[in-house]
């Protein structure tokens, strides 16, 4: 929780606070923008809420941040509510989960819901409030992981949902040696109509994304920059290979897509033609980086 004794002096005064346990990974800003604010290279609030709308995105936000460095000067009534809010839909059958985890540095995490089975990109924090949702909207058959980075409660959610767990072999370790399904080579991988799976090395050896329609789930490989206005990829967070990454995008103009859902980084939508437009930019873009 929150420590009331480490508020950040660059809070606006008000009932939330963000203390300085912050790690700046920009959860509750792109939640809660209307709220939330950087102030010396930390979070904090700007403004406090000022109706219903903003206070249920302030609370979310709490409940997601990956340090629980988000707090109320008294304890909302409403917290039973707002943990029913979450996961949120973000479109059609496409859910944010919430719940941030420390341990993938506050990484997004979805939830796909559809009637052949459901979907967790990622892993979340294993939070009793979003399993019981997550129970109540059909379980989940698989997770699929995109890369080492962000597995967190993988091995909690294995045990609770029986859910078969898919990573590429490239990124196996220790703690996931035992996942079910383990994927090979560079050729995207059809694991039903609806979801292609594209290895897209670069972040790291075996990093992949996921095409559930119009909706690419990116993890670390491509997301949307604030501060550039742009697609972009993570130039000093590259962990394998930069000319990989830019190849590996490459491959990306050859599907249709409206949606870019990234771990890390910022969502992005728009319809398919400018898309690709955006894609070819960050593509050359990359290539002067």
């Amino acid at each position: 929780m929150a420590k009331l004794k480490l508020r950040r002096t660059e809070n606006i005064s008000g009932d939330f606070y963000v203390d300085t346990t912050c790690i700046d990974c920009d959860t509750c800003r792109w939640m809660a923008p209307e709220i939330f604010n950087r102030s010396g290279e930390k979070s904090a609030v700007y403004q406090q809420p000022t109706n219903e709308k903003e206070r249920l995105a302030a609370i979310q936000s709490l409940l997601s941040c990956p340090t629980s460095s988000i707090g109320t000067v008294e304890k909302p009534q409403d917290i039973k509510e707002s943990q029913q809010s979450l996961p949120i839909l973000v479109a059609d059958n496409v859910y944010h989960c919430g719940y941030h985890s420390e341990s993938s540095f506050g990484a997004t995490t979805y939830f796909i819901q559809r009637p052949e089975g459901n979907v967790l990109v990622d892993s979340p924090r294993f939070a009793a409030p979003l399993v019981k949702q997550l129970e109540a909207m059909g379980g989940v058959k698989y997770m699929y992981l995109t890369h080492r980075d962000d597995i967190a409660d993988h091995q909690k959610f294995r045990e609770r949902f029986g859910c078969d767990r898919i990573l590429h072999t490239d990124e196996v370790t220790a703690s996931t040696r035992d996942v079910e399904i383990k994927l090979t080579g560079e050729e995207a991988i059809a694991l039903a109509p609806d979801l292609l799976i594209i290895p897209v090395p670069g972040h790291t050896e075996g990093h992949t994304v996921l095409l559930h329609r119009k909706f690419l789930f990116t993890g670390d490989h491509i997301a949307w920059s604030y501060y550039l206005n742009q697609l972009y990829a993570f130039r000093r967070h590259c962990w394998y290979s930069w000319s990989e990454l830019v190849k590996s995008t490459g491959k990306l103009t050859d599907y249709s897509f409206e949606w870019v859902l990234p771990g890390h980084g910022r969502r992005y939508h728009a319809d398919a033609e400018t898309m690709q437009v955006e894609l070819k930019k960050c593509l050359e873009w990359m290539k002067t980086v």
